[in-house]
């Protein structure tokens, strides 16, 4: 069973920085990419940037520069790491496991989301 537990939203003032952690559970055998996504109200979720399990990252061309995510040694927990943050950036942030298998399509689970708000 794939666990997702998410922590470090909150409220921060523009220009300011802030670091999301996701805690990871799930089986050793298999292959996953890690990746954070946003939502806000009214929108759909949208990839804000990912990992995969060889190390390789990808990022909305948005967040290009400011954001940083990385993983530990251990793939227990997935970081982001977000600068020189704007009110833009306010949303619900979501840790987002992708399952890669040989044999059958992907399969994605979600973390339950934390709040991160940029305001003055």
């Amino acid at each position: 069973q794939v666990q997702l537990v998410e922590s470090g939203g909150g409220l921060v003032q523009p220009g300011g920085s802030l670091r999301l952690s996701c805690a990871f559970s799930g089986s050793i055998f298999q292959i996953y990419n890690m990746g954070w996504y946003r939502q806000t109200p009214g929108n759909e979720r949208e990839l804000v940037a990912q990992i995969t399990d060889g190390g390789s990252t990808n990022y909305d061309e948005s967040v290009k520069g400011r954001f940083t995510v990385s993983r530990d040694n251990a793939k227990t927990t997935v970081y982001l790491q977000m600068t020189s943050l704007k009110p833009d950036d306010t949303a619900v942030y979501y840790c987002n496991a992708r399952r890669v298998t040989f044999t059958t399509a992907p399969r994605d689970f979600w973390g339950q989301g934390t709040q991160v708000t940029v305001s003055s």
